[in-house]
């Protein structure tokens, strides 16, 4: 394959899943460390999440975490991945995500959601049919905060604003750039739709209700959108997926088979009640989910094989989230993600398309090269050899 038609942006998305049992103080400078592996490899963005419960996954504040990170890191930018809005005031969440963005200048991505554990909602007494609406009210307003300073009033049954402004307006024009996340309803595509903004889709291949219909489901957001007045643009659509790589597919998958076990049957179906999408036994959970599309863990070509289908199966994305994940040992999680910068990236960046071409040129002129190289050298002698004869009758 050359250069890919659509060019893609590759990023992580970091919720954090660490298996309980280690040091949480080391896994998030493993989370850190990692986003300065990734910096230093051209990844283009990370998003890291926000929850509150079930032990596996400890970011409670997103924007506190990515303010080290920015320290750390040079180019890749830095989403929320995402701010679960039920969870806090709307003036407050726009106050943080634009004063990260100042103190960035601009790295800043705001992906928001309705929450991501219900463990989470019961501790704050939410009600769990009302995330999704609350998260669109506050959305809503932290839009308009972000997009207009003259005074905001407004109320209702769970946060209130009077004569509210953002002091410090955003660093980017009109705000950072925002995304909703989707699994497998239709609510973040039709509020993708609505309000014109970017989406996360956090399931694409097989979800415990079945396969995802990724071109229905982006047809939502564009229905909503021309319902609503608004523009809904596909390279702002990412796609997430597990990945590993290695340099043989069945080595890839050895590394991983334990960890990748361990995340799907206790933390998925154990801890947040997800059914396991395949039967197992325990061992065979890896191969069942990467022969079911699900997850990519083999070679780099297998890989660029599995993006070309998502490609297909979407109808085109602009984006390719890949899980983090601690399902290998340290080294080969770290390998995985070189070769896939390496060997995988540029093949959808259009970071080959000259040096494709120019190898290319180069190899249809290689059969005359030697005969004029040749012809070259021979000239050069005989101008030398004339020259001193010159100099010897002078």
């Amino acid at each position: 394959m050359g250069g890919a038609a659509t060019r893609l942006r590759f990023g992580v998305f970091l919720a954090p899943f660490h298996e309980p049992g280690q040091d949480p103080t080391l896994a998030l400078e493993r989370d850190l460390e990692l986003i300065q592996h990734l910096d230093r490899l051209g990844f283009h963005e990370v998003w890291v999440g926000e929850h509150h419960s079930t032990g596996w996954e400890t970011i409670a504040s997103p924007e506190l975490f990515l303010a080290t990170a920015a320290e750390r890191t040079r180019h890749i930018r830095l989403g929320t991945g995402v701010v679960s809005l039920p969870y806090h005031h709307p003036l407050m969440v726009a106050d943080r995500i634009t004063l990260l963005d100042h103190l960035t200048r601009g790295r800043i991505n705001m992906g928001v959601g309705p929450g991501g554990h219900l463990t989470d909602a019961m501790m704050l007494g939410l009600d769990p049919n009302r995330l999704r609406p609350m998260m669109a009210e506050a959305l809503e307003v932290i839009v308009r905060l972000m997009t207009d300073p003259t005074p905001l009033t407004h109320s209702c049954d769970w946060f209130e604003l009077n004569d509210a402004v953002l002091q410090l307006r955003p660093y980017q024009h009109p705000h950072p750039p925002i995304a909703v996340t989707s699994m497998e309803s239709p609510a973040g595509m039709a509020l993708a739709g609505r309000l014109g903004v970017g989406v996360l889709s956090l399931t694409v291949a097989k979800g415990p209700s079945g396969p995802i219909d990724l071109r229905s489901h982006w047809a939502i957001a564009e229905q909503e959108a021309e319902r609503a007045g608004t523009t809904v643009r596909r390279e702002n659509w990412r796609l997430a997926v597990p990945v590993h790589l290695a340099e043989t597919r069945q080595q890839a998958r050895d590394e991983a088979r334990h960890g990748a076990a361990a995340y799907l049957l206790d933390y998925a179906q154990g801890i947040t009640g997800r059914p396991s999408p395949v039967p197992g036994p325990r061992d065979a959970i890896i191969d069942q989910m990467t022969e079911a599309g699900s997850w990519i863990v083999g070679t780099p070509h297998d890989c660029i094989e599995a993006f070309q289908r998502f490609e297909e199966s979407s109808g085109g994305h602009g984006g390719i989230l890949v899980w983090a994940h601690e399902w290998a040992p340290r080294d080969a999680i770290l390998r995985s993600y070189e070769l896939l910068a390496r060997e995988v990236m540029p093949r959808f960046t259009g970071a080959l398309e000259g040096i494709e071409s120019s190898n290319a040129v180069a190899k249809a002129a290689v059969a005359g090269l030697h005969d004029r190289r040749t012809a070259a050298v021979e000239a050069a002698r005989k101008d030398y050899e004339r020259a001193r004869s010159g100099r010897s009758r002078s």
